[in-house]
């Protein structure tokens, strides 16, 4: 009986911890039909074996993801994409089980607890510390940094792990993990030296001259790059900044633009390209967050203002602006032109290399801009620290007057009770004087005499 109790108690834990993971606001339900057409697809007898039919994939998830699915369903696309691409990449990792990964220990623990608690601190599954969340995320992070030496962990990464695991169990969570960063190739941006973020960084400025030339121009006018407020944007998938709902959207299309490739293209197998398929749907993301809210930041007329706007008011999206970035997601085709910028980028970085004294002249300016941005860079973040000390000191004092306040407000309500307790006395020593025999029942209302 013990052990039936036992497992009843597992089993409503797991069903609590699965309504606090998907606790949050999804941009637009998904239709029944859709939801049709995936139940039936999921439920097929050895799907895992199975080639579905890519363009039928791609119109579903174009369509929606039903919440409660969305975990399932992107284990569904998994298996797709590895029928699709039967030869592994070459950089996939030693296939160590999870269970051993967790019984090692890592170098990386410190930097990984530390950043536990900034990991969607307001969600109720990871809000509690050391809570069922915090401690799933924090194993998956210790398995990964073990399985991957060269990148180990990286700020950013928490994130695409917590997405994950808000939608499907701890192992699974991990493997899915293991999937974006070596079959997607995402892992790339996260190694040490950080030269693939610098190439999207330099990416996204083109699309924006190509794109949004009036905004391109602003926020050059003001020394604004990509880096001082895309870069979180690309590390984390929009995970750090924006509402749950948009992100798992912004999940489902980076494998849905994997997908739509493979049914064009099903030999498509280089990683590269496969790199710069993932990397793509956060271009359009940001190309379409930026387009959509460029008479704002126009209006805006210095570096901290913009900055302020884009990385704190940019991304509370309402629902219909979620759902109208997410639709033109779908409609975008940037990939020759990511393609053309990443070959130049390097040319340029070659032409640096060898360049002659006039140029050497340039790359100082270069140096010199690179180094301004730093100094303002640094200048906000002090100003943040700043604002936070404020923010530290005002909450401190209004703990100290709500705890004068407590202390004013025990003294009254032991006073009181003192004096209820003087009352009920009273009250009692009255009944008694009534009580005894031939004793007048005294006139309460009205007052005695003085004796004058």
């Amino acid at each position: 009986m013990e052990k039936e109790n036992q497992k009843l108690q597992a089993s409503e834990n797991d069903l609590l911890n699965k309504r606090l993971k998907l606790d949050y606001e999804e941009i637009t339900p998904c239709l029944k039909e859709v939801t049709t057409v995936w139940e039936k697809m999921l439920s097929t007898p050895g799907r895992s074996k199975i080639k579905f039919d890519m363009e039928k994939v791609h119109s579903a998830v174009g369509q929606g993801v039903p919440r409660h699915q969305r975990g399932e369903i992107w284990k569904f696309l998994a298996q797709q994409y590895h029928l699709k691409h039967q030869f592994p990449s070459k950089q996939q990792p030693e296939d160590t089980p999870y269970k051993e990964l967790l019984k090692q220990l890592t170098s990386q623990q410190h930097a990984i607890l530390i950043d536990l608690g900034r990991t969607f601190p307001t969600h109720p599954y990871f809000s509690a510390q050391l809570g069922a969340g915090q401690l799933s995320l924090y194993n998956i992070l210790k398995a990964y940094s073990l399985l991957d030496q060269e990148v180990g962990y990286c700020q950013g990464l928490s994130f695409v792990a917590g997405i994950l695991l808000l939608h499907m169990g701890e192992e699974e969570a991990f493997n899915m993990l293991k999937f974006l960063m070596f079959d997607m190739g995402l892992r790339k941006q996260y190694r040490p030296d950080m030269i693939i973020l610098q190439i999207q960084m330099y990416q996204l400025s083109r699309l924006l001259h190509d794109y949004h030339r009036d905004l391109y121009n602003h926020l050059e006018e003001h020394e604004i790059g990509p880096s001082l407020y895309a870069a979180p944007w690309f590390l984390t998938v929009f995970a750090s900044q924006f509402p749950l709902g948009f992100v798992a959207r912004v999940f489902g299309c980076s494998w849905n633009g994997h997908l739509k490739d493979l049914a064009e293209e099903p030999h498509a197998c280089i990683p590269d390209m496969i790199f710069l398929q993932g990397s793509e749907v956060m271009f359009k993301v940001a190309l379409s967050l930026l387009g959509s809210h460029k008479p704002l930041i126009l209006q805006h007329e210095n570096l901290e203002t913009i900055v302020d706007f884009i990385k704190n008011t940019l991304p509370n999206l309402g629902l219909v602006q979620m759902e109208k970035t997410i639709n033109q997601v779908f409609e975008m085709d940037i990939s020759k032109q990511l393609q053309a910028y990443e070959v130049e980028y390097h040319v340029l970085q070659e032409e640096l290399i060898d360049s002659s004294p006039l140029s050497d002249n340039q790359r100082m300016d270069k140096l010199e801009k690179t180094n301004s941005s730093l100094r303002k860079q640094n200048l906000d973040l002090l100003e943040q620290l700043q604002v936070a000390n404020g923010r530290i000191q005002s909450l401190e004092a209004t703990v100290e007057k709500l705890l004068t306040s407590e202390s004013k407000l025990k003294q009254a309500s032991l006073a009181l009770e003192l004096e209820r307790s003087a009352l009920l006395q009273m009250v009692e020593e009255l009944r008694r004087q009534t009580a005894q025999p031939g004793g007048a029942e005294p006139d309460l209302t009205q007052p005695e005499p003085t004796g004058d």
